[in-house]
């Protein structure tokens, strides 16, 4: 399991900070590379690294992933991390929450999900979670 850098509250903040007005582009800031970005700035890994830059569609990027053995981005972070009740995640974990686009990845924020949308990061409930993924040992 990975573990959160000492720093890794900082570290998150000055990495949604850096990214919050970024606009959505597939294979560089998209959902899945947003998420994958919280947990390196945690962690210090980047488990997305192999996708980075590598499809400019969405339909591109999961033909990436499914080359791989991934059905979708939900997967890939299902891989790397464990699964956990929406309720019991913690700031900076990864949230599932459904959008007319499918399931989108977000960054539990207390009572908030930070999620991406056309123009940049958006915040959305936490009630509208579906699955969490834990970044970090609990």
């Amino acid at each position: 399991m990975m573990q959160r850098l000492p720093d890794w509250k900082p570290r998150l903040v000055r990495y949604l900070e850096r990214t919050a007005h970024e606009p959505f582009k597939p294979g560089q800031h998209d959902c899945a590379l947003f998420f994958a970005g919280a947990v390196e700035a945690q962690t210090g890994v980047d488990y997305a690294a192999p996708y980075r830059g590598r499809y400019t569609t969405l339909r591109g990027g999961l033909r990436v992933l499914r080359k791989d053995g991934f059905a979708d981005h939900i997967a890939l972070a299902a891989h790397h991390l464990p699964e956990i009740a929406p309720a019991f995640a913690w700031p900076g974990d990864g949230m599932v929450v459904d959008t007319d686009d499918g399931p989108a990845l977000g960054i539990c924020q207390g009572q908030m999900i930070y999620v991406l949308g056309p123009t940049g990061g958006a915040i959305l409930s936490r009630l509208r979670a579906m699955r969490a993924f834990a970044v970090g040992d609990r």
